[in-house]
């Protein structure tokens, strides 16, 4: 395998993104390959593969252990603080094919803490199984007003992208959201559409958003496969 030399992009750029992709795909278990191997199969130089790796180890994708390797430490979904986006495009920035199954779609009346939440007594509810490459990898349940909800209904959540659904269908434009993250486990029923153990503990998001004017638009509660899971922020220490 060969990278592109008249390309712009610099080789350990390209190297990296190669690496990251393999990662991604599941080619290769705990740990890549060693330097040797890797300048075999590129054909490029050992300083091209080192500032490869050092990019993915400064990205958290990679961690060197001492006298043992470079191993993997990205999960398989890494969804990133900071950054409002949709699962489906989490899934898709991590080279994963994303899927849904709809399980419920119904107004009902909002138990306390998600009228406090919301500011709404009824809402209308949608419950997603979400799927990365097939595999069960989340629950979301989502709490709308009851016109935006029923809005929401008439299309085939199965398919669509709710994030997208909104802005270029529905015409509301999202602007942020404010968003509570914590550990937890699942009722037996919802462990069983996950295929996991009712004993496994899940990350619990909770996110409220709003459109450019304030308003009120989506309040979800969603759990996710820690084994599948995980949220990455870049900090920085300032003095």
């Amino acid at each position: 395998m060969t990278l592109d030399y008249n390309n712009s992009i610099p080789l350990y750029i390209q190297l990296k993104l190669k690496l990251e992709q393999n990662i991604l795909q599941g080619m290769y278990e705990d740990k890549i390959p060693s330097e040797r191997e890797i300048i075999d199969a590129y054909y490029v130089s050992r300083s091209t593969v080192r500032q490869a790796i050092d990019q993915l180890v400064s990205e958290g994708v990679l961690k060197k252990l001492p006298g043992k390797g470079t191993f993997i430490s990205l999960k398989p979904i890494n969804d990133w603080l900071g950054s409002l986006s949709s699962t489906t495009e989490t899934i898709q920035r991590m080279g994963m094919e994303p899927g849904a199954k709809l399980i419920e779609s119904e107004m009902i009346e909002l138990p306390e803490h998600l009228q406090n939440a919301t500011g709404l007594a009824k809402a209308y509810h949608f419950k997603r199984v979400r799927y990365a490459d097939n595999t069960p990898m989340g629950i979301e349940n989502h709490y709308y007003p009851i016109h935006l909800g029923k809005k929401i209904s008439t299309y085939d959540l199965n398919k669509v992208t709710i994030y997208d659904l909104l802005e270029r269908k529905l015409d509301i434009h999202t602007l942020e959201a404010e968003q509570v993250i914590t550990a937890g486990k699942a009722e037996e029923e919802d462990a069983a559409l996950l295929g996991i153990s009712s004993d496994e503990s899940l990350l619990i998001a909770d996110r409220k958003l709003v459109d450019v004017d304030g308003n009120f638009v989506e309040f979800e509660h969603a759990f996710y496969r820690s084994d599948m899971y995980s949220f990455k922020i870049n900090l920085s220490r300032k003095k």
